[in-house]
């Protein structure tokens, strides 16, 4: 029996992918032309390194931090103190330059220093002053055992008799302590206007003479007594 065989036609190569370029692919064998790609790749790479310095090369280091936005010197920095606290500082622009920070960059710096370090100082110096004035306090008023019982009756005479902002500014400073233990101790004196004036004070003229040198400053007793009975008389209700 004579046996038939059918001619298949050959199967065609296949088609160029759209990511190779067509003068890197071989049509006929429907492959890439290796050869050719590594080449054009070498040739490039050789382009390349002469338009571009190597790295960690003085050329490349320069070029780089132009790039960046790098000032040629530590001095080009124009910083913007937003405290007085936080100057700028020749070293630290020296240090910020040497790393490679740009004039944003090196401003971020200092406006973190305000932001983050400037609250710490101030807490800090405030929780010293204050410190500093509870022993001044307690001297004066016979060491801290008798500080301790005399500063809660302090407190409360000045809560329950004078009004709760005067109160309040009095008791934020060694000096206003003081006014208030005055007063505290002075009794009950005439209620008549200051300085022999024939009406009482009314609230502005209270505090008019609060701000007088002789209230503040010289704790003049005639002056710090007319501001306490004064404050009684405008707001009785707060009387004990």
């Amino acid at each position: 029996m004579t046996e038939t065989i059918a001619n298949n036609p050959a199967t065609p190569p296949p088609a160029r992918p759209d990511h190779v370029p067509e003068k890197f692919w071989d049509a006929d064998g429907g492959q890439v032309r290796v050869e050719a790609l590594s080449k054009s790749y070498s040739e490039l790479e050789r382009k390349l390194s002469a338009m571009i310095p190597g790295p960690k090369s003085p050329e490349w280091e320069q070029s780089w931090r132009k790039a960046m936005g790098v000032p040629e010197a530590p001095d080009a920095y124009r910083i913007v103190p937003k405290d007085d606290l936080v100057a700028p500082d020749a070293d630290v622009n020296r240090r910020l330059h040497a790393a490679g920070f740009t004039p944003q960059q090196a401003q971020l710096v200092y406006d973190l220093a305000v932001e983050r370090l400037v609250p710490m100082v101030q807490d800090y110096a405030e929780g010293y002053r204050a410190e500093i004035a509870r022993e001044r306090l307690a001297a004066e008023f016979g060491g801290a055992e008798k500080w301790a019982a005399l500063a809660p009756q302090i407190a409360r005479w000045g809560s329950q008799n004078l009004p709760g902002h005067v109160y309040e500014a009095l008791a934020a400073s060694p000096e206003g302590i003081r006014a208030l233990h005055r007063m505290m101790s002075s009794g009950e004196p005439d209620l008549r206007g200051f300085g022999g004036a024939s009406q009482p004070l009314d609230e502005e003229g209270l505090r008019k003479l609060m701000s007088d040198r002789r209230y503040w400053r010289d704790h003049d007793p005639a002056v710090v007594r007319a501001v306490s009975e004064g404050f009684k008389r405008l707001y009785p209700d707060r009387e004990s």
